[in-house]
């Protein structure tokens, strides 16, 4: 039983990329990319991909990597890890996203240093450059305390300048504590069993947001700052982008 796993849940079908995890970037699919990195990246902490295809099993698979097969009716990733994790066992799972291919070991180092205080969650943020970025619905938010605990997330703008509206510019966000939730997560394991068995709250089901459960029944979220760069892919666009970087 590993103190620390890193665990990859994976979802054949996406509404806005169709089969993204299987898409080729220079003849490799996505997921390959995020393997090896993590592998690369965090050699020592153990990795598995919790799957929800078969399709995706032999991929991962035939390139070596542990792969566990999953309720295809899981709603959420953390639902699709915690059922991995029964087989792992692992007292801290970190929660890698199977679209992030830039993930940095210095990532999944704070987060694993994150979980072992007194939160049964961490995640991580990054500060916003761009203010095309900060009006953008699908770049979540996240507010946080002096001491290191999340606040709130949203896709609104926060903070909001009631002072300057519409016309804050990339030098305001720059200077402004405005950070971009980054999708890696650290758990204890006793907290993801408790984690998916709550029901999913109302401010979760407005902004589709599923961290938002573990505020709104009153559990603490660590986070932490991360200036290293990242990227999601989540539509054919960002493929484009990611291949670009490669060269």
């Amino acid at each position: 039983m590993p103190a620390f796993a890193i665990i990859v849940p994976c979802r054949l079908e996406s509404t806005r990329f169709p089969r993204k995890l299987l898409h080729p970037i220079k003849g490799k699919p996505l997921v390959l990319w995020v393997a090896e990195r993590i592998t690369a990246q965090a050699p020592e902490y153990p990795l598995w991909f919790a799957v929800d295809d078969p399709l995706l099993a032999e991929c991962v698979e035939g390139a070596g990597f542990r792969a566990i097969l999953t309720d295809a009716g899981h709603q959420s990733g953390t639902d699709r890890i915690a059922e991995a994790n029964r087989t792992v066992r692992a007292s801290y799972v970190l929660n890698v996203q199977a679209d992030e291919p830039l993930v940095t070991g210095a990532q999944l180092q704070a987060l694993a240093r994150l979980i072992q205080g007194d939160c049964p969650m961490a995640t991580l943020a990054t500060p916003f450059r761009r203010v095309v970025d900060f009006y953008n619905v699908n770049q979540v938010k996240v507010v946080m305390s002096s001491t290191g605990r999340a606040l709130y997330f949203s896709r609104s703008r926060m903070p909001y300048s009631r002072d300057l509206g519409l016309t804050v510019d990339d030098a305001w966000v720059t200077a402004n504590p405005c950070y971009r939730h980054l999708g890696l997560y650290a758990y204890r394991a006793d907290f993801l069993e408790k984690f998916v068995r709550l029901a999913p709250g109302k401010l979760e089901q407005i902004e589709k947001l599923e961290q938002l459960r573990v505020l709104e029944n009153g559990y603490p979220i660590a986070i932490d700052v991360s200036d290293d760069p990242t990227i999601g892919v989540d539509t054919p666009e960002d493929a484009k982008k990611f291949e670009a970087l490669l060269g």
